[in-house]
């Protein structure tokens, strides 16, 4: 007779772009952020948690990919409505402003920090959860509010650990990339739905410049390019010398601020608001130079392209500038770790009427990987001191040093598994790297001392002393069980 299967187990796997963290990597995310959360604070932003959840209607057609308006959402349906997560923490702000605009102030500055999900194919570094750190200003119209965006980003990296000089802002604004499009014929004011598919893909296609270079950009802004797949994507349309045209004024490197925004003065001359996106990237230079946030933290580059439709004016990305190795060894720089913009018309969804705000977004997790490649990451957490066990019968003696321990604010736990074998409790210390072990047993309970184990001097000396050195050092020390807490307290002093 044949035997009857069980039932099926479940395969104990992460689903596919998702990913666990851990307590070190909690720590190293928490330390990070709350670095974060004071220079925003210090700049007056209040911080706001909204729903994980936000109906598709809430977050429109406001999603990075303009050829299928709702995809790339976890979206479900429920009744009527359709729910998602949250793509991003944009799109819940301009609700929230709108849902509580009565009671919010004007201007309303915000931070929020959390996870987001996005239903997209997965790939190496590219996960389908992950951290955003924001900050927002609504309701400001000045580009005063922009420049203090961008004061506050570098602020930030400064106060995480990026040296300055590690570290560039870049910002542009849409209206001058407005103005460059109707030079060329891709856009006439008034008329938005004119040739939107072709300046679509010229602006995706500027976003790719450092990926593509600039004879890739020529391709995609005139007929077209054919990747090394063969896979060909279609172009906007433009003949040879318009495309040369805007990749020949976007690489504009001149010695001055002023200097470039004159070229630019001139090839926009005929653009009514390319010149005003010339004139607001006067003002934020200005504004920031009167801060002290100089070309050695923050430029004007009119290459900078934010792709996603919503921006309106000033745009801007934070770059890292330093050299790692890539996964085939090869130099290369980080890249972009921040980037936000202005976008007067999200809020309008919900009210109808224009909202002007401002935004900033930092990658966690790239800045987190920034951190360490320059070994500049949040300094891994001590594990507990362990409290062992020796005899089954004095547990409430164990739990009282546990107790005195955790009174006097030092991390610790009793070992909690099988007392029987002493070495598998030691191994469990090392495991949770632990810096401290408390041993004791019936001599030293009647004798009222304890031995305090320095289990980091017993790896190091484990790792690299001779045996003589090993026999002259000390990891071990009996002291009286009043004298504990002093004693752990000296020994960690020595690694803090």
């Amino acid at each position: 007779m044949a035997k009857t299967k069980g039932p099926r187990r479940p395969k104990a796997q992460t689903p596919k772009g998702f990913r666990d963290y851990f307590g070190s990597d909690v720590t190293a995310r928490k330390a990070m952020l709350d670095k974060i959360a004071e220079v925003y604070h210090r700049y007056g932003f209040d911080a706001l948690e909204t729903s994980a959840v936000e109906t598709v209607e809430a977050l429109g057609k406001f999603l990075p990919d303009v050829d299928r308006p709702n995809e790339g959402v976890f979206a479900w349906q429920e009744d009527d409505d359709w729910l998602a997560l949250r793509y991003d923490l944009t799109a819940p702000l301009a609700r929230v402003a709108a849902q509580y605009r009565q009671d919010l102030p004007t201007p309303y500055r915000r931070y929020a920090m959390g996870p987001v999900w996005r239903n997209e194919k997965p790939g190496p570094g590219r996960f389908r959860q992950f951290y955003q750190c924001d900050a927002d200003t609504v309701g400001a119209a000045s580009v005063a509010a922009d420049a203090e965006i961008c004061a506050m980003l570098a602020d930030a990296l400064e106060a995480v650990g990026i040296a300055r000089g590690d570290y560039v802002i870049r910002v542009n604004n849409r209206k001058v990339l407005d103005g460059i499009m109707e030079a060329v014929g891709l856009l006439r004011v008034g008329e938005p739905e004119y040739k939107a598919k072709e300046r679509g893909i010229a602006i995706r296609a500027l976003d790719k410049w450092d990926r593509l270079g600039e004879h890739g950009v020529e391709k995609l802004l005139s007929t077209g390019r054919k990747d090394e797949s063969g896979d060909f994507t279609e172009g906007a349309g433009l003949d040879h010398l318009q495309a040369l045209w805007v990749t020949t004024l976007l690489m504009q490197r001149l010695n001055s601020v002023e200097a470039t925004l004159d070229v630019f003065r001139e090839k926009l001359a005929e653009s009514a608001i390319g010149l005003e996106g010339v004139d607001e990237l006067q003002q934020i230079a200005s504004l920031l130079d009167a801060q002290g946030y100089g070309p050695d933290r923050i430029i004007i580059d009119p290459s900078v392209v934010r792709g996603l439709g919503y921006y309106t004016g000033p745009v801007f990305e934070a770059e890292l500038t330093f050299e790692i190795l890539d996964e085939k060894g090869r130099p290369r720089q980080f890249g972009s770790v921040a980037g936000g913009g202005r976008y007067d018309d999200l809020v309008k969804r919900f009210t109808g009427q224009t909202v002007p705000a401002t935004g900033v977004s930092i990658g966690v997790d790239r800045l987190l990987a920034a951190l360490d490649a320059k070994g500049k990451g949040p300094s891994r957490a001590q594990g507990p001191v362990v409290v062992t066990v020796m005899d089954r019968a004095r547990m409430a003696d164990y739990m009282a040093l546990v107790n005195e321990l955790r009174q006097a604010g030092i991390r610790a736990e009793m070992y909690l598994g099988n007392p029987k074998n002493f070495g598998n409790q030691l191994k469990y210390a090392d495991k949770r790297e632990s810096p401290v072990a408390i041993i004791m047993g019936e001599d030293e309970a009647q004798k009222g001392v304890v031995q305090v184990k320095d289990l980091i001097l017993g790896a190091q000396i484990a790792a690299d002393a001779s045996v003589e050195e090993w026999k002259a050092q000390s990891q071990q020390v009996e002291v009286a069980r009043a004298d504990m807490v002093a004693t752990v307290r000296e020994i960690l002093a020595r690694y803090a």
